[in-house]
């Protein structure tokens, strides 16, 4: 079973870097809604454009999504 895209991507914080997965990383760790046991596709997108209480491109999180999906 693959981990949640949320336990991966908090394996990317780093509160140094500028990379669109590290910030990405930080705001979804302050957002307490965030989908943390989802590894669906749709439901973590659908989050991001709906319900966050940040923005962030919509583009770099497909980037996200793939490096996800190969790891």
């Amino acid at each position: 079973m693959r981990k949640s895209f949320y336990t991966w991507l908090m394996a990317q914080r780093n509160p140094k870097s500028d990379a669109p997965v590290a910030i990405l990383a930080d705001f979804a760790f302050e957002e307490s809604d965030f989908p943390k046991q989802s590894d669906d596709f749709d439901v973590v997108s659908r989050f991001l454009e709906e319900s966050a209480s940040f923005s962030f491109s919509m583009s770099d999180f497909d980037r996200i999504w793939e490096d996800y999906l190969e790891h």
